[in-house]
């Protein structure tokens, strides 16, 4: 899954990019509200964390602009202040929740995974199974008759674009703009090293190659 973090704490925003990327995210970063403004409306996003307190324009602005388009990517809004009032401004502007600095990077990876599951229960069910697997897309985890199948995350994060997409052909562009961030400059074989080894993982049939198209897991 793909997540914005709009934070002009650049510091904070690395190391939020690097834990998160680790748990099997692609994570683009930006420092400004414009900017934030801008990536959150010309890409597809699972979800966004938005600081308040920016440059260029204030979360609350951004998250208004947003909702006011339509856009209704969960957000997970982050501030310096504290208070009621606050909480509620950012809740009333269409924010889907709220954490105030400072604050437990476990706690913030918990509310994300809460907003994700959040989403995906009112789309679909969090549990795929396709070609003999059970993909479990809340916990991350993947079975197979015989037992669980460790993955690593971005093996996980490669597999899962295939899974929500049952029975559909997944291009390797899309595979790399929601695993990889939009800053990723490497070769984009990199997706046929990651399909190789879900491959040796899963079965060599599980995932099928549809030359010069893409990927499709396999149905049965």
């Amino acid at each position: 899954m793909r997540l914005l973090i709009v934070e002009d704490e650049k510091r904070l925003a690395v190391s939020l990019a690097k834990g998160l990327a680790a748990e099997g995210f692609a994570v683009d970063v930006v420092h400004d509200g414009v900017e934030g403004l801008h990536m959150a409306t010309e890409f597809a996003y699972d979800l966004v964390v938005l600081d308040i307190m920016l440059p260029g324009m204030n979360g609350y602005r951004v998250c208004a602009a947003l909702r006011a388009a339509g856009n209704d990517v969960p957000l997970l809004m982050l501030t310096a202040k504290d208070g009621e009032y606050d909480e509620a401004e950012g809740l009333d502007t269409g924010a889907d929740d709220y954490l105030t600095k400072p604050f437990s990077y476990v706690v913030l990876v918990a509310r994300i995974k809460a907003l994700l599951r959040r989403r995906g229960a009112a789309g679909a069910s969090a549990v795929i199974r396709a070609g003999g697997l059970t993909i479990d897309t809340g916990s991350r985890r993947v079975f197979r008759e015989d037992g669980e199948i460790a993955l690593t995350a971005k093996e996980f994060a490669v597999l899962e674009q295939l899974a929500v997409r049952p029975g559909e052909i997944v291009s390797k562009a899309h595979i790399l703009e929601h695993v990889w961030d939009f800053a990723y400059a490497g070769d984009p074989n990199i997706i046929e090293v990651y399909i190789s080894s879900l491959r040796r993982k899963l079965g060599a049939s599980a995932i099928r190659t549809v030359r010069g198209a893409g990927y499709r897991l396999a149905a049965s």
